[in-house]
C-alpha cells in the first residue's frame, strides 16, 4: 500500500465494523459498491467482542452450573459439581467470540469487502486519513457510512481500575468474584449481575431509578425482582453512588439511599450507567456534520447526515442503543447510496433483557398506546398455562397483547419468562406487518410449544380464550 500523500481512491467506506458496519459494508457490496470498512480494534465490533454475545455465553453457562446444582425436581441429583472458570472463559473466547468474529472477516471478504485496520479521521466531505501506530494514509471517497458505536460512560468517583471496571472487564474476569457490586440496574447490569450470581458469586446491584430495569413494565421486572431474591441478589434502588476506594485486594463502594451513607466491600465494582458515543476524534466537526448536545449524530430518515453523502448509524445516533437497530439501519443506509427508496421505520423495534427470567417488548404499551389517543386493551396470558413451560418447570412469566378495541389490531406486546427473546420475533412480526389479533389466532402454532402462549393471548384478546 502506497503511504504518504497520495490517496487511495475507494467507493464507499465504512467506518466500524460492529452489527451496524460490518451489515452496512455486505449489503453495499451486494449492491454493486465498491466497499472498504475501516476498523481500529477488532472486527465485529463491540457486539461480538466484548457486548451481546460474550456476555448471552456467561449467562449461558450460569444457567448450566444452576441447573447442574439444582435440578432435582426432575428427579435429577449431581455430585461433584465444579465450576472451571478458566474453561468456561476459553470456550466464550474461542468457540463463540473466535467463531463469529472469524465468520464476519469470511463473509466480508466474500463480498470482495477490502479491510483497512487503523483509526480513521475525516479532513474534508470526501476524503480521511487511516492512522496506524507507524503509518498514515490519505483515502478519498464518494460516500461514507459512520458507524463508530460508543463506550461505557465512566463516573466521579468511579475511575476504571483494577477494581472498578465496565462491562468489558466484567466478561474478562480470571475468576468469579466473591463479592460483585453492580452500580447500575439497566439491562447490561441487571444481565451480567444474574450472570455472576448464577456462577456463585455475591452480588449487589445499585440503581439510581425507583426500579430495576426502568425500560420495562413493572410487572415485568417484578418477576426478575423475585428472581434476584431467590438467587441473593441484593439490590438497591433510589442509590445513588457516591465513590470507589480501591484496597488493594478489594474496593469500598460509598453510597447515599434513603437519605444514608452506607458503604458496602467487594472484589470488583462494575460500573454500568451508559454508553458514551464514539464520534469525538473522527473529524466530524471538521466536515460540519450536526450533531446533538449528547454527541449524537442528526440523521434523516435514511440515515443522511446534513453532508449529503456522509451517513451515520447504530448508537451514535438517536434512539436505542440496541445491536440489531444498528444493523436495520446499517442496511437502510447502503441502500440508499445505491439509490433505493429506503426509509427507516421504527415501528417494531425490539428490546429484550436476558435476565432470570428473560423480558422482552415490541411496539407501544397500553399505557404508550394511551398516550397517543389509541383505544386499547391488554391480554396477558400466563405462562402456568403452557405445556411446554410446564415441562420445563418454567412457568414464571406471561405474554400480553396490546390491542385495539375496534378492529384487534397488534400494536404492542410485552414478554415476560423464558425464551422471552425468541417468542417476541412472532409479534415484532405482528407489530410491524399491521396483523390483528385473529391473524394470529387463525395461524396454527406447533404443540407443545411456548409459541402457542401468543395464540392464548390472541384468543384472550379476542374474548375467545380456551387455557384460561
Amino acid at each position: 500500500m502506497v503511504v504518504g500523500d497520495f490517496a487511495v481512491e475507494l467507493d464507499t467506506v465504512v467506518i466500524g465494523s460492529g452489527p451496524g458496519g460490518y451489515v452496512a459494508a455486505i449489503r453495499a457490496a451486494q449492491l454493486g459498491q465498491k466497499v472498504a470498512v475501516i476498523e481500529k480494534e477488532y472486527i465485529g465490533g463491540v457486539c461480538l467482542n466484548v457486548g451481546c454475545i460474550p456476555s448471552k455465553a456467561l449467562i449461558s453457562a450460569g444457567h448450566r452450573y444452576q441447573e447442574a446444582l439444582n435440578s432435582e425436581i426432575f428427579g435429577v441429583t449431581a455430585e461433584g459439581v465444579k465450576l472451571d472458570f478458566t474453561k468456561t472463559q476459553e470456550w466464550k473466547d474461542n468457540k463463540v467470540v473466535n467463531t463469529l468474529t472469524s465468520g464476519i472477516s469470511y463473509l466480508l471478504k466474500k463480498n470482495k469487502v477490502e479491510i483497512i485496520m487503523g483509526t480513521a479521521f475525516f479532513n474534508d466531505a470526501n476524503t480521511l486519513r487511516v492512522f496506524t501506530e507507524d503509518a498514515a494514509q490519505t483515502y478519498t471517497f464518494k460516500n461514507a457510512i459512520v458507524a463508530t458505536g460508543s463506550r461505557p460512560i465512566e463516573i466521579k468517583g468511579f475511575k476504571f481500575g483494577k477494581r472498578v471496571i465496565d462491562s468489558t472487564g466484567a466478561l474478562n474476569l480470571k475468576e468469579v468474584p466473591k463479592k460483585l457490586v453492580v452500580i447500575g440496574g439497566g439491562v447490561v447490569g441487571s444481565e451480567l449481575g444474574t450472570a455472576y450470581a448464577n456462577l456463585g458469586a455475591e452480588v449487589t446491584i445499585l440503581e439510581g431509578s425507583p426500579q430495576l430495569l426502568p425500560s420495562f413494565e413493572k410487572d415485568m421486572v417484578k418477576l426478575v425482582e423475585k428472581s434476584f431474591k431467590e438467587k441473593g441478589i441484593n439490590f438497591v434502588t433510589n442509590a445513588m453512588a457516591k465513590e470507589a476506594i480501591d484496597n488493594g485486594d478489594s474496593v469500598t463502594i460509598k453510597y447515599e439511599s434513603n437519605g444514608k451513607e452506607e458503604s458496602i466491600e467487594a472484589d470488583y465494582v462494575m460500573v454500568s450507567v451508559g454508553r458514551r458515543p464514539n464520534t469525538d476524534d473522527l473529524g466530524l466537526e471538521v466536515v460540519g456534520v450536526e450533531m446533538t448536545d449528547r454527541g449524537l449524530v442528526k440523521v434523516d430518515n435514511q440515515g443522511r447526515t446534513n453532508v449529503s453523502n456522509i451517513f451515520a448509524i447504530g448508537d451514535i445516533t438517536p434512539g436505542a442503543a440496541l445491536a440489531h437497530k444498528a444493523s436495520y439501519e446499517a442496511k437502510i443506509a447502503a441502500e440508499a447510496i445505491s439509490g433505493h427508496p429506503s426509509a427507516i421505520d421504527y415501528v417494531a423495534m425490539p428490546a429484550v433483557a436476558f435476565t432470570d427470567p428473560e423480558l422482552a417488548s415490541v411496539g407501544l404499551t397500553e399505557k404508550e398506546a394511551k398516550a397517543q389517543g389509541l383505544n386499547v386493551k391488554a391480554s396477558k396470558f400466563p405462562l402456568s398455562g403452557n405445556g411446554r413451560a410446564l415441562s420445563l418447570n418454567a412457568t414464571e412469566g406471561f405474554v400480553r397483547l396490546v390491542t385495539t378495541k375496534e378492529d384487534n389490531v397488534i400494536v404492542g406486546a410485552q414478554v415476560a419468562g423464558v425464551s422471552a427473546s425468541d417468542v417476541i420475533a412472532e409479534l415484532g412480526l405482528a407489530v410491524e406487518s399491521g396483523m390483528n389479533a385473529d391473524d394470529i389466532a387463525l395461524t396454527i402454532h406447533s404443540h407443545p410449544s411456548l409459541a402457542e402462549t401468543v395464540m392464548d393471548a390472541a384468543e384472550l384478546a379476542l374474548g375467545l380464550p380456551i387455557h384460561i
